[in-house]
């Protein structure tokens, strides 16, 4: 591991004048992907801020103003806010879906947003990778990809964004606030993770230095009737192949509103804006669920060891909406 400067920061501005103009400081919250990366030679900071003692670990919740997601809240404490459980359900079970407790104790709602991939060529340092050593290559295209992407991939990169949270997140039009040296500014999460293009490095859109300070979520009628589902490969915690968060809200036999966001599918969690468009107004049936998650995944670019994605989303579409509309009619 390389040597690196520590620094503990006491306020926000104090910690985004720590990281200062320097591009390979890095915020500290609970460690538990970035350590990791810097264990295997990954990530080498010259200087870790920690931000753990910041005044960011509230949650609060309004019924008109919504849900506010303090940055340093573990993933532990938002799971098991009351207020989170009742109006947002699919966040919950999406953060209990990541991780063991261990983790959940230590690992941070902004840390959990800024994780990076596990793609084995992005962690393994014999090896090309876009991401860690831009125009190396992608091998995992010709190689080991059966778990990789499917939407929104390009020739540069094809690996997944790893964060169950998020996915939730994305469904459920949550914002992320950050503080800059030159002040305050929010970005919705849908707009947070960048395209992996052809500079799959540029991960998201925060601006240099910025330190994600709060996650917000608008007080919205159908969260409340949400539901987060996912698929792995073994019955303990492991990482996606699949996963769905939705929200629906029916009336009789048909949609009123509808969110939906796919994740282990796409380089960011991906927001199934098609498919919502088709369901809304729609009726409830088994059929529409399936023909809306088809006309989702028709824009998918499978590589030839991970195309059962396609049958695994639409499957997954279906069973979780079904799940929902009969929840609601209860």
């Amino acid at each position: 591991m390389k040597e690196f400067g520590y620094d503990r920061a006491h306020d926000v501005q104090g910690a985004v004048a720590l990281l200062g103009g320097d591009p390979e400081a890095r915020f500290l919250g609970g460690g538990t992907n970035l350590v990791d990366l810097m264990k295997a030679g990954v990530e080498r900071p010259s200087r870790l801020v920690d931000v753990r003692e910041l005044p960011l670990g509230r949650i609060e919740f309004s019924p008109e103003d919504g849900l506010r997601i303090g940055a340093t809240v573990t993933n532990s404490e938002l799971a098991a806010h009351p207020e989170v459980r009742r109006n947002y359900p699919a966040l919950a079970q999406a953060v209990l879906a990541g991780a063991s407790g261990q983790l959940r104790n230590m690992a941070t709602v902004g840390g959990n947003l800024l994780q990076r991939t596990r793609c084995g060529y992005f962690t393994d340092l014999t090896k090309p990778c876009n991401k860690r050593d831009p125009g190396s290559g992608c091998p995992a295209i010709e190689g080991e990809h059966h778990n990789h992407a499917v939407l929104g991939t390009s020739e540069h990169c094809v690996a997944t964004h790893p964060s169950d949270m998020a996915v939730a997140l994305t469904a459920l039009d949550a914002v992320v606030a950050y503080e800059t040296a030159d002040g305050p500014g929010e970005l919705p999460l849908s707009d947070l993770y960048l395209p992996v293009g052809d500079t799959p490095h540029l991960e998201t859109a925060l601006p240099a230095g910025a330190l994600i300070t709060a996650v917000t979520l608008p007080a919205t009628p159908v969260a409340t009737t949400s539901r987060y589902r996912k698929v792995r490969e073994r019955a303990s915690y492991a990482f996606a192949i699949g996963s769905v968060a939705a929200a629906l809200d029916v009336r009789g036999d048909v949609v009123r509103d509808v969110r939906l966001a796919f994740g282990a599918v796409a380089s960011r969690p991906w927001r199934a804006t098609k498919a919502e468009r088709l369901l809304t107004g729609g009726p409830v049936s088994a059929e529409a669920f399936a023909a809306a998650a088809d006309a989702e995944l028709a824009a998918a670019r499978p590589l030839p060891h991970n195309g059962y994605k396609l049958t695994l989303m639409r499957n997954l579409v279906v069973a979780v909406l079904t799940e929902l509309a009969e929840e609601a009619a209860r």
